[in-house]
């Protein structure tokens, strides 16, 4: 089904976007730039992702709703949870972009400043790991939407 495929591609596009984010794009600045200047090049490259990021887990999100509500309409009484996994690992996705970027982003030009409780090195490691749990949620995403459909007989 062209739903199906869509699933497939759009979470296999966004994971092997975020590696490439996390191992190439950023990372490459701070070998070859001054610090200031990588951070401002990593800065824009990480804003670009957080908008990204918000419009494919939209994406997903609607695309795994409309799969949950097929799934739940093919019971014998076509009643079934119109909830599905797939929808909170989209869910999932998007609360790592806001609260990852989005909340903590200022945090870190305060914390440069000297201002704020965590220092600049404490809200970088928790944005990482925002970062990190969004990138495996988004390979798990692709790893079922994959799964699923080889496991249905082919017509």
């Amino acid at each position: 089904m062209a739903l199906d495929r869509w699933r497939i591609l759009l979470s296999g596009l966004w994971a092997g976007w975020l590696l490439c984010v996390a191992l190439l794009a950023t990372p490459a600045p701070f070998a070859t730039l001054t610090q200031a200047d990588a951070s401002r090049v990593a800065g824009r490259m990480l804003l670009q992702e957080a908008y990204i990021a918000l419009v494919m887990g939209a994406l997903l999100l609607v695309l795994e709703r409309v799969a949950a509500r097929r799934r739940a309409g093919d019971g014998d009484l076509g009643e079934g949870s119109q909830f599905s996994t797939g929808m909170a690992l989209a869910l999932g996705t998007l609360f790592c972009t806001v609260a990852g970027y989005f909340a903590i982003q200022p945090m870190l030009v305060s914390a440069r400043a000297g201002q704020g409780a965590l220092s600049f090195g404490q809200l970088h490691a928790v944005s990482a790991i925002f970062f990190v749990i969004k990138g495996l949620l988004v390979m798990v995403l692709a790893w079922r939407a994959a799964g699923l459909v080889s496991r249905r007989p082919s017509s």
